[in-house]
């Protein structure tokens, strides 16, 4: 009995341990159950939502230019490029905005998920945002964070002051945004601009 005891303290006094291997293997067990999870539940909602893209017509490439604003955060926009995916019938749109001393830059690239090909393509990415993660090293961190309204995913290059941030938007629009010289919340601010609800 009082090796039993002694065991079962000594294993909870382990788990207790944030930085020991046995807790940190349960937690990576737990962190992957969770999102095994997470992802049979997206898989069902999309489901539908798959069925109804389908037979929503893609915005034109003039409706995706459209909501490219001239300027965001005081930056304006140097270049723009729409329909580069039109030979697998989807619709898309990219753009690149910079500060007048060249400084601060950002691309934006939106994927419409409507569409036959569309709604296959942005599928794969919502399995994406339906996953729980983060990670972090030396150069770099990458999470999942739900903040103004988005489940994204940031990822912040420690070393080179760059910002990467993935959404979707109304479970249809897939939205990049790449800042250079740009932290998170910069990034944050430039998609805020953009107002993405306003596409469709």
């Amino acid at each position: 009995m009082n090796k039993l005891l002694l065991t079962l303290f000594v294993f909870t006094v382990l788990i207790s341990c944030k930085d020991n291997p046995v807790s940190k293997k349960i937690n990576e067990t737990k962190e992957s159950v969770s999102n095994t999870n997470n992802a049979v539940k997206e898989i069902n909602k999309m489901q539908s939502d798959i069925e109804e893209l389908r037979e929503i017509k893609p915005l034109s490439n003039d409706e995706l230019k459209a909501w490219l604003p001239e300027n965001v955060n005081g930056m304006k926009r140097i270049s723009y490029k729409a329909g580069q995916m039109g030979v697998v019938q989807i619709s898309s749109v990219e753009a690149t905005y910079a500060s007048d001393d060249k400084s601060k830059s950002f691309k934006v690239e939106v994927i419409d998920g409507a569409g036959q090909m569309g709604a296959a393509a942005t599928a794969g990415m919502r399995m994406l945002f339906s996953q729980d993660f983060e990670e972090e090293d030396e150069y770099k961190t990458r999470k999942t964070v739900n903040k103004k309204g988005f489940k994204a995913i940031e990822e912040y290059r420690k070393d080179r002051n760059n910002t990467t941030i993935e959404l979707m938007e109304d479970k249809r629009f897939y939205i990049k945004i790449t800042g250079t010289n740009m932290d998170i919340n910069e990034t944050w601010d430039v998609i805020s601009e953009l107002e993405p609800k306003n596409l469709g």
